[in-house]
């Protein structure tokens, strides 16, 4: 079955996520209304400022229905969209979305001017990925159903709980769309 994935369009990197399913030949659409979500199979979630998405998703009432498409469907967060999908707590400024058991402090792997890239260890995977870590957010606390899919320096950078994934990095810069090709793999199991 073809599946359609939504990549949500309201702020971020949205553009290099659609570059990479377009890349791959995958059927997907930008989303920015709830009739949008509804053609989906999946959903991502980018990288970019989380509290004008978390704004942004509210604006545009996404919020109850990308809780409700979340419960059958799968959901990729990178970096920005991870921050959304953790359950930490909310701020005066954003309210994620609480759809996986963890936490994260934001911008703690370094502001902007310490973004990095370096090789990590891929679970799935024997080649190392090369990741673009931005302002990223770091796992402050892991919920017991949780699997560890990626590290960097012994911390958890990748994460599922069987049906929706985070990254701490944006696994949508440059030419390696392993990670990509992984999630799409187990959107269409």
């Amino acid at each position: 079955m073809v599946r359609k994935i939504g990549i949500l369009a309201l702020q971020g990197n949205y553009n290099q996520h659609k570059r990479v399913l377009d890349s791959l030949g995958t059927n997907n659409i930008y989303v920015r209304h709830k009739k949008d979500l509804q053609l989906c199979d999946a959903l991502i979630i980018p990288g970019g400022e989380s509290t004008t998405i978390s704004k942004q998703i509210d604006n545009n009432n996404l919020r109850k229905p990308i809780i409700e498409f979340s419960k059958t469907n799968n959901v990729l967060g990178t970096c920005a969209g991870m921050i959304l999908l953790s359950s930490s707590d909310k701020s005066d400024n954003l309210t994620p979305l609480g759809l996986m058991d963890f936490s994260v402090s934001r911008n703690a792997w370094g502001r902007q001017i310490h973004s990095f890239s370096d090789d990590l260890e891929l679970e799935f995977d024997d080649d190392n990925f090369h990741a673009v870590f931005i302002r990223a957010p770091k796992v402050s606390r892991l919920g017991k159903d949780l699997k560890v899919l990626a590290t960097y320096n012994n911390q958890p950078v990748m994460v599922t709980d069987g049906r929706h994934y985070v990254c701490s990095f944006h696994p949508e810069i440059g030419s390696d769309f392993r990670i990509h090709e992984y999630i799409l793999k187990q959107v269409n199991a």
